[in-house]
């Protein structure tokens, strides 16, 4: 076969020039992807040099880094581990021992810098290619993915500028890493985009167009325009993800310190009514029959008896009562079967309950509820200052106005306000919530305050066993408390006449049989008695006004949701 190259058929003058150019193209082309895979071919073997460079390196820093066996308490050493938020200048110059997640993570030629994160608390380290970080070491560094958990030995330093990205000042200079677990490289979302700032700016600019003047309605929206470029740039992470991937939402530092400080509600609620001579109890949370006879039950089968899930401890606590615990509380789960899904129902929640024994008038209980209140209240602000401050960046809220005393109106006062307003409110029935918001807002202008009470709610919207006022029996000895316009208690003195407490049962067409041992507990000499019921959720999600309730419970159980 001959070597010589095939010779294009001729074609005429045109034809030949259309070959010329084509022949040069393709030339050109060939040269062209020729030097391409020349440069890939180039960068690959500096690559492979570089790759051989750092295996032929001599690495100084073996056994200082690498992955840690399974952990299944093998051995007890004596080594202590700080806590990152612990970590401050008294500890500078001095070597320690942490354990924490990488919240981030940046590995750049000779030097790499993490941020560790601990609860709400996080911190800067920096490893340099030396005596304590090997080329290895940063190579291995580069490829732990963030939220795995390590452990860092490290000097701890203070930096030559301030450290503005972390809530700890000093740095950590590493001298050796260790992963105990490793994240899956991949995250559901990433823990800085759920922690970015919630605003209500669309309320505010509502509410702005109905008060101010034209050209503060234009910097106004001119302002929003703003904001909405801003976030559409940014990843906005739904509610609905979050609450499916729950536990990754609840390592974000404002609900690290939000369930923080819902446990300290818990708390000083226990301090103030062990104080005060209380007892705590637990009732029981499976009830015969249907609890309280109301409707609203997750009904179930125990063994072949009808049951169902406790909507509240009401029975049992006042039953306590009557077995002369005059003070007693309970702090436990309660289960409602309300088909609402709203912002601020759910179907299992933490009740905080409590009864006790009067002498002579249902104000002596709601006085003391009053003061207890304020002594939750107090204790959040002194107690969990840092808390709130973190809370704050994520959910901007104005301060809890709560003057004291505590102020107090009757349903009437109420509703005389609701009136003079231009609301329309029936002096029989329940406030709505848009009703209750509303009044909400009046009482914030007239007096003030964030937290009132109002007393004397008409018969037809309170429980069988509230007791009538005797100066007009369409009303009643109850109360609720409120806070930014929301109810978060509910109470009342309670009937402990049985015939009475017959009367007003078959008034509310509940069947009496299944009543029968807590109407009975009054027939053996009964003291009169009220009590009230806090949402623990409520308290938290009002008083750093969260939007939603769900933002201040750990694993929400609504209408649509049973997992996680």
């Amino acid at each position: 076969m001959s070597d010589q190259p095939v010779q294009p058929p001729e074609q005429g003058a045109e034809g030949e020039q259309k070959s010329k150019k084509q022949l040069q193209r393709e030339k050109k082309e060939a040269e062209k992807a020729q030097k391409k895979q020349e440069h890939q071919q180039g960068q690959k073997q500096q690559q492979q040099q570089q790759q051989q460079q750092v295996v032929q390196e001599e690495d100084n820093c073996v056994g200082r880094y690498g992955d840690l066996s399974l952990i299944q308490s093998q051995e007890r050493t004596q080594r202590k581990w700080i806590k990152v938020g612990d970590i401050d200048q008294t500890l500078v110059n001095q070597v320690i021992l942490v354990r924490a997640r990488i919240h981030n993570s940046r590995v750049k030629g000779k030097l790499a810098f993490l941020v560790l994160r601990e609860n709400y608390n996080t911190i800067q380290v920096v490893a340099e290619k030396g005596e304590f970080a090997s080329a290895q070491m940063l190579k291995y560094m580069s490829g732990i993915p963030l939220e795995s958990v390590v452990d860092i030995e490290a000097l701890v330093k203070q930096p030559n500028k301030e450290i503005l990205s972390c809530t700890q000042k000093v740095e950590l200079e590493v001298r050796s890493i260790k992963v105990v677990t490793r994240s899956l490289p991949m995250l559901p979302f990433q823990i800085e985009d759920a922690s970015r700032r919630i605003t209500d700016f669309e309320d505010g600019v509502q509410e702005q167009k109905q008060e101010e003047p034209q050209q503060k309605q234009e910097e106004v929206q001119q302002k929003q325009e703003k904001q909405d470029k801003t976030e559409k740039q940014q990843i906005q992470v739904m509610l609905k993800t979050r609450l499916d991937n729950r536990v990754i939402d609840l390592r974000t530092p404002a609900k690290q310190a939000i369930f923080r400080v819902q446990s300290g509600i818990g708390l000083l609620f226990r301090e103030f009514l062990v104080e005060n001579g209380f007892i705590e109890i637990h009732t029981p949370k499976l009830i015969g029959g249907t609890s309280e006879g109301g409707t609203n039950v997750f009904k179930l089968k125990y063994f072949n008896q009808d049951a169902c899930l406790a909507q509240s401890p009401q029975l049992y606590k006042q039953m306590c009562l009557m077995a002369d615990y005059d003070r007693v509380f309970e702090v436990a789960p309660v289960f409602r079967a309300e088909n609402s899904n709203t912002h601020r129902h759910q179907c299992e929640f933490i009740s905080m309950d409590i009864e006790m024994v009067i002498k002579e008038h249902f104000t002596e209980l709601l006085d003391l509820m009053g003061d207890l209140c304020i002594y939750m209240f107090k204790g959040i602000e002194k107690r969990y200052q840092k808390e709130i401050e973190i809370i704050s960046q994520q959910f901007p809220f104005e301060p809890f106005k709560i003057p004291e005393p505590v102020l107090k109106l009757t349903f009437e006062e109420g509703v005389k306000m609701l009136h003079e307003a231009g609301v329309n409110q029936d002096p029989h029935d329940d406030l709505d919530t848009v009703n209750e918001k509303t009044l909400g807002k009046l009482v914030r202008e007239k007096y003030g305050t964030d937290f009132y009470i109002l007393h004397r709610y008409p018969k037809k919207a309170r429980p069988f066993y509230t007791m009538p006022c005797h100066d007009d029996p369409n009303y009643t000895l109850s109360y609720d408390f409120f806070m930014r316009g929301e109810e978060i208690v509910s109470g009342a003195q309670r009937v402990h006449d049985p015939e009475l407490l017959i009367k007003q049962i078959k008034e509310k067409g509940i069947a009496v049989e299944p009543l029968k041992d807590y109407i009975d507990s009054f027939r053996y000499g009964a003291y009169p008695h009220g009590g009230c019921a806090f949402g623990l959720e409520r308290v938290a999600f009002l008083y750093f006004n969260l939007k939603n309730i769900r933002n201040a419970c750990m694993f929400p159980r609504d209408p649509v949701r049973l997992f996680p």
